[in-house]
């Protein structure tokens, strides 16, 4: 018998078509979970993580197999792609039992993890049941700037000692940095170590808030200048950017909604309490999975969200640079506290992209022949 040819794709391109066909049908393909908001480490930029020892946000977190109730259900509906996070996910002890019940299922499974509790053991036992990717956040190239970041001393030596095991038994492993006032020096170190090592590396110079409200992480965040610097001095970024602003440039598709993203169309995110939302960052409201189930959730409470209109005017909804901007309801919600607010470290930061970029330019220009185009229909 003689088989058909199938052409090879890389990985890439089959998830683009993948969510391409699936997105206007709503499945949730792509979900979120954090196993606890607990960590061993105690960031001064992070958003969510709470003292590991914290008994009463211990006891709220789900059990194990409430968890694997919920993965049953997400399965069901059609998750594949399943990132297992924190807070730190390896303090958890039961946290290698919920990856394998996850990885059972045939979800593709990203864990991320500050890599400082991977021990032999640990290692060894991803490497018999692989994750499709682990990423580690890199704070600093060395021990005194990566420690001022965690304010936790022997960390820098544990994140080390933890890619190093990684890397010993070949795991897919990547790199990742934010970017702040403490560790933006060091940037480039970084990017080098990953590239020593043959990993992929990326960084992050725009911190988000506290989802509690605290506004603390905002004491870290760099100029708007400084990202747009960031960008311009990494070839690859450059790249990138140049191609969004040409496929992208422009005011929002369905200006009247809040929800311009994915969230809540194919993606979902769930609490270790066990609250489902429509993102990671847009979590209120939320749907109590202990108390309905995600069926429901996801079919009737987040269409509600994502179908949210704006109430009040705003600069936001017409503005050309929005599909550069990173304003979202979930940003503006943990900044302001009002989802339809401007953030305005956003809306900096989008114009001198914008600047840098020559989108400014092109669409000056396109507006001029719009104007142009009615004054001769005229």
């Amino acid at each position: 018998m003689e088989c058909p040819h199938i052409p090879l794709i890389n990985y890439g391109d089959f998830s683009k078509r993948f969510h391409d066909k699936i997105l206007s049908r709503r499945i949730p393909t792509d979900g979120s979970i954090e196993v606890t908001a607990r960590c061993n480490l105690r960031c001064v930029h992070c958003y969510i993580n709470l003292p590991l020892n914290d008994h009463a946000a211990q006891e709220k977190e789900l059990s194990y197999k409430e968890f694997c109730n919920i993965i049953d259900q997400i399965v069901d509906e059609g998750c594949l792609w399943l990132l297992l996070t924190g807070g730190e996910p390896f303090i958890r002890q039961d946290f290698l039992d919920i990856y394998t019940y996850a990885k059972k299922k045939g979800m593709l499974i990203t864990i991320f993890t500050n890599g400082t509790t991977i021990t032999p053991h640990i290692a060894d036992y991803l490497a018999e049941w692989k994750p499709f990717s682990l990423e580690i956040t890199l704070y600093g190239r060395t021990k005194e700037t990566y420690e001022t970041v965690t304010r936790i001393p022997g960390s820098y030596e544990k994140c080390i000692q933890g890619i190093e095991l990684l890397l010993e038994r070949k795991l897919p492993l990547k790199l990742k940095t934010m970017v702040m006032t403490v560790n933006k020096h060091e940037i480039w170190d970084m990017k080098k170590y990953a590239e020593e090592l043959g990993v992929e590396f990326r960084f992050d110079p725009v911190l988000n808030l506290r989802v509690d409200g605290n506004q603390k992480p905002a004491e870290f965040r760099i100029s708007p200048e400084e990202v747009v610097a960031l960008d311009l001095a990494d070839e690859k970024r450059i790249k990138e950017w140049r191609e969004f602003c040409d496929k992208f440039g422009g005011p929002p598709q369905n200006p009247e909604y809040t929800y311009q993203c994915g969230a809540g169309k194919g993606i979902f995110h769930i609490d270790p309490c066990g609250k489902l939302s429509a993102c990671m960052i847009a979590r209120y409201p939320s749907y109590d999975l202990r108390k309905g189930n995600f069926r429901n959730g996801w079919r009737d409470f987040i269409p509600d969200i994502i179908a949210q209109k704006w109430s009040q005017e705003t600069p936001c909804r017409n503005c050309e640079l929005f599909s550069l901007c990173g304003q979202c309801p979930g940003f503006a919600q943990i900044e302001h506290g009002i989802q339809e607010e401007p953030v305005e470290y956003l809306c900096h930061i989008a114009h001198q992209r914008a600047e840098a970029f020559e989108l400014t330019q092109k669409l000056e220009k396109n507006m001029t022949l719009k104007e142009e185009k009615i004054r001769t229909n005229y």
